[in-house]
């Protein structure tokens, strides 16, 4: 079973940055779709980021020109630098790998989430 697992969360004050990184276990061979979603604190989900093998990218309007994924295949590693932050986009920040593991079976996989707080 691949798992995920986030780091960069914190308290950030408006207008700030962050830099959120997700690893995947190492029994994923190849991901195929790397994304980061979040859930904001009136508990609505939204599809943040994502970004295919190619490295294309589909950005949410709500983040186009502050956020930027990006990946790191050989590290299994998806990031997300999110600059300007506002207080909006307070939320749990949770990523999502979509691939293949060492054994050739289809995984998906979400991580627990990782809490951005930003301050105004």
């Amino acid at each position: 079973q691949v798992q995920l697992v986030e780091s960069g969360g914190g308290l950030v004050q408006a207008g700030g940055s962050l830099r959120l990184s997700c690893v995947a276990t190492n029994n994923a061979r190849e991901i195929s779709v790397m994304a980061w979603y979040r859930q904001t604190p009136g508990n609505v989900r939204e599809m943040v980021a994502r970004i295919n093998y190619e490295r294309e990218t589909v950005y949410a309007d709500s983040v186009k020109g502050r956020f930027t994924i990006a990946r790191d295949n050989g590290k299994k590693t998806v990031y997300l630098q999110m600059n300007s932050l506002m207080p909006e986009d307070t939320a749990v920040y949770s990523c999502y790998m979509d691939g293949v593991t060492t054994s050739f079976t289809h995984f998906e996989a979400r991580g627990q989430g990782t809490q951005v707080t930003v301050s105004s």
